[in-house]
């Protein structure tokens, strides 16, 4: 009886736990009693044990941003700036249907997000109709680098056409001539994929195959192992998120088309304990290039503003700090896309205030969220295409004639590695955007 009773009390508290986790929005101070909103859009699904660090710790930055901006008095027309957000869980649908809440709810003047590629493909021209800008953290795809299409958009992650050149750049370097590409079949995906192809055949790496992995059936399409065992070639790109990387790295390890026949480079970082120990052998010397941000590579950031928003984050969140070593880099770019709105909004505002004696912003409002229009809009973008400034991430710097940040763009390669407490990803090579790959060098 006593076992049960203990057993009881043990479950209670795991999920009062959890209950903690996923309500952990309700933490965060309210901001409605702000006249205007930044809109930051997360693939989070609420009340799930199994959001990623991407999701939870971007929306930790997000309003850490925000609310710094409060404590510095930052203000427009008198009033702090508010927050909103919208959950996304990754659905382009859902991304839209929360945009348009937000926006017919409130005086949204910029949407930070959305983290998906294939979300932000169809939220920009959505908000470029709206006069909104839009600054994502972690969208990637190639084709959101085009400045006529996507006038509105900017992103502070680096666009995949530089990890293109950058993976061009690693093949030089060991004398690799051709290679297989398995990616998902999305937006980020098939773009991260034509980039790579499109750039080794004009460098006379020769692409053999083209694998597609079908995210609903969650398989590949065809055999995996009969592609690999039967291609000329013994490196694999592997273009996919971390959720599709886990499921077919375990496809390639089940095929036994791993280490030490194949050289795999993965671009999403997976859980290695989530993996059979009886496979750790295979998985050793598996490549990992992924984004990072300048402190992990010695480049200039602002320790000031970081620390400030990671002070903001334990204050209202602490159950999700990981620490300051175990932050993803996604949230610090979360974190200045937010703060590049917030110092753009202050300049406009500033200017107004020297110029007019009228409000600051305005807005043609509607309840139906497709006649909504913020009327400031052309003079926000174009303070904001010439924004400047040290962020957390590095120097954030935008144009006119790209909407890729046009400094602060870094990667790192990473070799799995086995040690006395299993695998590790272990940094061995970085790239900060000179052209070339050097060796890592402790920065600490």
């Amino acid at each position: 009886m006593l076992f049960f009773l203990n057993f009881r009390c043990l479950l209670l508290n795991i999920l009062l736990v959890q209950l903690n986790i996923d309500n952990i929005m309700s933490i965060w101070p309210s901001s409605n009693e702000s006249d205007i909103y930044l809109l930051g859009l997360f693939a989070y699904t609420p009340d799930a044990s199994d959001n990623d660090d991407l999701a939870i710790h971007s929306r930790a930055m997000f309003k850490a941003a925000v609310l710094l901006s409060n404590q510095y008095n930052i203000t427009i027309d008198g009033k702090l700036i508010g927050w909103k957000e919208g959950l996304t869980m990754g659905d382009e649908i859902v991304a839209l249907n929360e945009t348009c809440l937000s926006i017919s709810e409130s005086n949204i003047v910029s949407i930070v997000g959305p983290e998906f590629s294939r979300e932000t493909l169809l939220i920009s021209p959505l908000c470029k109709k709206l006069n909104l800008p839009v600054i994502s953290y972690s969208a990637t795809d190639p084709d959101l680098s085009d400045a006529t299409t996507y006038s509105n958009f900017y992103r502070t992650v680096p666009s995949d056409d530089i990890i293109a050149l950058a993976l061009l750049k690693l093949f030089n370097r060991f004398n690799w001539a051709s290679c297989l590409i398995i990616y998902q079949d999305d937006a980020f995906g098939s773009g991260g994929a034509k980039v790579i192809n499109e750039l080794f055949n004009a460098s006379n790496i020769k692409v053999v195959q083209m694998i597609v992995y079908d995210m609903v059936k969650k398989s590949i399409r065809g055999n995996l192992k009969t592609y690999l065992m039967n291609s000329p070639s013994r490196i694999v790109i592997l273009w996919a998120d971390s959720i599709s990387t886990s499921s077919i790295v375990q496809n390639a390890l089940d095929s036994n088309v791993v280490g030490p026949l194949f050289t795999w480079i993965i671009t999403s970082e997976i859980l290695l304990n989530s993996f059979n120990e009886s496979y750790y052998d295979d998985l050793v010397g598996m490549l990992l290039i992924e984004p990072v941000v300048a402190s992990v590579v010695g480049a200039p950031y602002n320790t000031e503003l970081l620390n400030a928003a990671y002070n903001i984050w334990q204050i209202y969140e602490n159950e999700t700090f990981p620490g300051s070593t175990h932050v993803n880099y996604y949230a610090l770019f979360s974190f200045d896309a937010t703060w590049a709105l917030i110092k753009s909004l202050e300049e406009l505002c500033s200017s107004k205030i020297n110029n007019s004696s009228s409000s600051c912003l305005s807005f043609s409002k509607s309840s139906f969220c497709f006649n909504f229009r913020f009327n400031q809009y052309d003079s926000l973008l174009s303070i904001l295409a010439r924004t400047n400034f040290l962020g957390v991430s590095g120097f954030v710097g935008f144009s006119y004639n790209t909407t890729n940040r046009i400094n602060g763009s870094y990667y790192i390669l990473k070799n799995i590695q086995a040690s006395a407490n299993g695998l590790n990803f272990v940094s061995v090579l970085e790239y900060i955007g000179s052209g070339y790959w050097r060796i890592t060098w402790d920065y600490s």
